[in-house]
């Protein structure tokens, strides 16, 4: 059944029909092994329940924070601040990408949205800077992925919503590992720059200029602070912490003349479009899940690998290796959707933590982003880089790489993601 699912799914994949019809085809194939008269009873109910969760309402919500940001302006006073944090750095341009992303993290969520707002403005200047146009395509594509691990985190609330997880839990312990990517992409872009013998842009900027670029970019900034805070401290729940960073971007940018009627008419078109693409999927992923979960997948799963029960970092690194190579080939919403309720049990048998799972598969899911042949990210990147697709997939590596050695130090030091829910209860 599983294999013949597999094969119907790819082949409409690769006839090009929207996702979440040839998820739906599949579903219906699986219904004929199991019981085709279920078909119009179980159908309609399971893509219902598949998006019938208070919790969900938070994705459009901060999808918007997000677009309203882009439109707003808010967005470049954040890079604004990176420039003069950074920016005088031997290969400054690329560093202002990393930290950008870092900043524009705190409130979207979302690595596509961080990619093609970030590379049509960096791409060029990191060119004129010297940059092969390839590498700045692919760093800006590779610092994207910060996007969904640092809060708020749209592939989180996802993940929190299928298995009773504390959101709050899920966006404290996405900080660290959020800021590690960073980190990471930072030194891969000091490389790059010492290998092309890039001179330094000018010296560190005194506390005056920082203390004005961080005053004008203090009202992008403190939106991160109150959508975690509202969460960890029970103030509002993620839902209602979405809803009040959108107000709170809205007004922010209406205040300061940056936001008019045409622009925000414009973000409110913006996130209906992806909110429903996304809606869409979630709701046939979740009737394809309910199928297995119907056949007994999840258990048969656990009894495959019931052997590495006890050593918890075997059955994490198998886990990525199924969610790497799935992403490759499968929609990233799709893919958690249909693989976490399978991989949930097999953790719990194996003793590892929830929320610790929670990074690693949100992390997995990420770095599928920019993983040829199906990564977004990479599309878009190229896309706003005006650089051909095959060529950036040629040199995407590296960067996909990078993200993987954070992913197995995640596993093999589990305190990097439960060391801040820990210390704050």
């Amino acid at each position: 059944m599983i294999v013949t699912m597999l094969g119907v799914f790819l082949v409409h994949v690769l006839l090009g029909l929207p996702l979440f019809i040839a998820l739906l085809t599949t579903a219906i194939v699986g219904f004929l092994f199991v019981d085709p008269a279920m078909i119009p009873r179980m159908m309609p109910q399971q893509f219902f329940s598949g998006i019938n969760a208070f919790s969900l309402m938070a994705i459009p919500l901060f999808i918007l924070a997000g677009n309203l940001m882009n439109v707003s302006g808010l967005t470049e006073r954040l890079m604004g601040l990176a420039r003069l944090l950074v920016g005088h750095m031997r290969g400054g341009m690329g560093h202002v990408n990393v930290v950008s992303s870092v900043f524009f993290a705190g409130v979207n969520g979302s690595a596509v949205a961080d990619t093609s707002a970030l590379g049509s403005l960096l791409v060029p200047a990191m060119e004129k800077e010297g940059y092969s146009r390839a590498f700045a395509a692919g760093l800006t594509a590779g610092s994207s992925l910060i996007g969904p691990i640092i809060p708020p985190s749209i592939f989180m609330i996802l993940y929190a919503s299928l298995t009773n997880t504390s959101v709050g839990d899920l966006f404290l312990a996405g900080v660290v590992p959020g800021l590690l990517l960073g980190v990471a992409f930072m030194g891969m872009n000091a490389w790059y720059a010492w290998k092309k013998r890039m001179p330094k842009r000018g010296e560190l900027p005194n506390l005056k200029a920082l203390s004005i670029a961080a005053l004008v970019a203090f009202p992008a900034l403190i939106a991160p602070v109150i959508i975690v805070a509202g969460i960890v401290l029970g103030v509002v729940t993620p839902t209602e912490s979405g809803a009040l960073t959108a107000l709170y971007v809205a007004l922010c940018g209406v205040l300061l003349g940056g936001l008019q009627l045409p622009q925000f008419w414009q973000a409110i078109k913006d996130t209906a479009r992806l909110t429903s693409a996304i809606f869409l999927i979630m709701a046939a992923s979740a009737t394809i899940s309910w199928l297995l979960s119907y056949a007994q997948v999840p258990q048969q799963f656990v009894t495959l690998l019931a052997p590495y029960a006890e050593n918890a970092v075997i059955i994490l690194l198998l886990l990525s290796l199924i969610t790497f190579l799935t992403g490759m080939f499968m929609e990233e919403v799709s893919a958690l959707m249909l693989l976490t309720p399978i991989f949930a049990p097999v953790a719990m048998m194996a003793g590892i933590d929830p929320i610790h799972l929670g990074v690693i598969i949100t992390l997995n899911i990420t770095i599928a982003l920019i993983t040829p042949p199906m990564g977004a990210c990479v599309f878009v990147a190229a896309a706003v880089s005006r650089i051909e697709i095959v060529s950036l997939f040629k040199t995407i590596w590296p960067f996909v790489l990078t993200a993987i050695a954070v992913l197995i130090l995640l596993i093999f030091f589990p305190a990097l993601t439960l060391w801040l829910p820990q210390l704050l209860g």
